[in-house]
């Protein structure tokens, strides 16, 4: 492909170079959003990885970028528990995209969303607060960074807005993305999630469902009650779907966010997983 044609997609952000990665001192070639290395030990499991988090990159004119700027997330691991996240600026020089400044968010951070406003960068997230582990974030914050050359700074202080509760994702509709990790869901029939006043509720594919929800003790901690639905016949493919997805749901042990998208965990049948959904009005 000639360099001067290569234009702004989701495709070529997974599919270049990215440095400033802890774990990968030189610059990582990500191939379809991925990068592995080598094992620490010749034999062993353990081996850092880069990954783009989610589909999630804005575009817009940053203070320091000419003309626009693209800005994407990436996740790096060296094996432990800990995956760092990381803010990543990319530019577009003589027909190039190119990484030029990347700056850790932090351990296990979960972003909700990522805004260019003023050309500054807005990221809201999850991280820990001062009471929390480091596994299980409750914090809602919004951080600000701002592009000076080569570096992202970020500003002397996030504002935090409040703690991770079953009302952050009220008052909006989400749709079902994905089964699991990797495990599209079909757009149709599209099935939604929705919660309001101790209830999550939408349309299972077929019938249109309803399950009382509470937080648990930690974080993100999901406890669900009695549930019931309507009782339609569809076409045999169709039940066959809204099956799956509420017996996933009644799995259902924690909430989160990843790349913007609501992301809820389940276990089932000695099985785990976790469902992706996005804002039905196309945000985050």
């Amino acid at each position: 492909m000639d360099t001067q044609d290569v234009k702004w997609s989701l495709a070529a952000l997974k599919n270049m170079p990215y440095s400033g990665l802890k774990a990968a001192p030189a610059p990582v070639k990500l191939v379809d959003g991925r990068w592995e290395g080598a094992p620490y030990v010749d034999g062993g499991a353990s081996r850092p990885s880069v990954h783009f988090v989610g589909d999630l990159y804005r575009i817009g004119r940053l203070a320091d970028s000419e003309p626009d700027a693209a800005v994407v997330f990436l996740s790096e691991s060296s094996g432990g528990s800990g995956t760092f996240v990381y803010l990543a600026v990319v530019e577009k020089r003589n027909g190039v995209l190119i990484n030029t400044a990347t700056a850790a968010l932090g351990d296990r951070i979960q972003v909700r969303d990522v805004r260019i406003e003023n050309g500054a960068i807005a990221v809201d997230v999850i991280q820990a607060g001062p009471q929390d582990a480091a596994c299980c974030p409750g914090e809602l914050a919004t951080r600000h960074w701002q592009l000076n050359a080569t570096q992202l700074v970020e500003a002397a202080a996030s504002h935090r807005t409040g703690r991770l509760s079953l009302d952050v994702i009220a008052g909006a509709a989400w749709i079902l993305r994905a089964w699991k990790v990797d495990e599209p869901a079909p757009d149709e029939p599209e099935i939604t999630l929705s919660y309001d006043n101790g209830r999550l509720a939408g349309s299972a594919g077929c019938n249109r469902y309803f399950v009382s929800a509470e937080a648990g003790d930690k974080p993100g901690d999901l406890q669900l009650g009695p549930s019931g639905s309507t009782r339609m016949i569809c076409p045999e493919a169709i039940m066959a779907i809204e099956q799956r997805f509420l017996h996933q749901l009644n799995g259902a042990t924690t909430f989160s966010f990843m790349a913007g998208q609501l992301a809820v965990s389940f276990a089932m049948d000695g099985k785990r997983g976790t469902m992706h959904f996005a804002r039905k009005d196309g945000r985050p």
